[in-house]
């Protein structure tokens, strides 16, 4: 039994988005962490580092979701979710890397100087550097980005990745370039997302 230990609208969206992408069954357990379950003896025994989200499949024991959703694609998607050619497989993971790498991480810097940090480690002047280079690696995927749903022939993990930072700037009032804006809006219309927000929040 696949179980996924996450937190609404957190990083566990992009895994359980990809489970129903896929069309597998699984159960969703929230973890408070405004309560602190994610520091609960139990949690650690299994994941040490003490963050969402993390991944059970029978013995497995998965944390961070970009291992977590190529494991899923790799072991139950049967093509789906993943380039067919090797160089579009390079491709992917080159994708993979950036939107993790170069596009959240501004991202999650103003995550931590706004909230997330505690409050005598955190420094204003940080968001403004952060902004800086979110327009700026924004500014340069926009030339290449397509007009259609997906980054190749067909819808991948790199889109749900991409996808779900892009609806997370949204939210942090971050304005996006005309092709991001439009990609973000079409694959925000999937059935599979609202599937997974519907189960998360439930």
């Amino acid at each position: 039994m696949i179980t996924l230990y996450g937190s609404p609208r957190s990083r566990s969206l992009r895994v359980s988005w990809c489970l129903e992408e896929l069309g597998l069954e699984w159960v969703y357990k929230r973890v408070d962490l405004s309560k602190g379950e994610h520091r609960s003896e139990g949690y650690l025994a299994m994941n040490p580092n003490g963050k969402v989200p993390m991944l059970t499949d029978d013995d497995l024991v998965l944390s961070e979701s970009f291992a977590i959703c190529m494991y899923l694609a790799e072991t139950y998607g049967n093509g789906k979710l993943l380039p067919t050619s090797v160089a579009d497989k390079g491709r992917h993971h080159q994708w993979l890397s950036l939107i993790t790498c170069e596009l959240e991480q501004p991202l999650w810097t103003m995550g931590k100087h706004k909230f997330a940090l505690p409050e005598p480690q955190r420094v204003e002047p940080m968001l403004e550097v952060a902004e800086w280079e979110f327009e700026k690696i924004c500014n340069e995927l926009e030339p290449r980005m397509p007009d259609t749903d997906s980054l190749f022939d067909e819808f991948t993990v790199a889109d749900i990745l991409l996808t779900q930072t892009l609806n997370w700037a949204v939210k942090f009032g971050q304005p996006l370039p005309p092709k991001l804006a439009a990609y973000r809006k079409r694959n925000s219309q999937r059935p599979a997302l609202s599937l997974a927000l519907d189960k998360e929040l439930a």
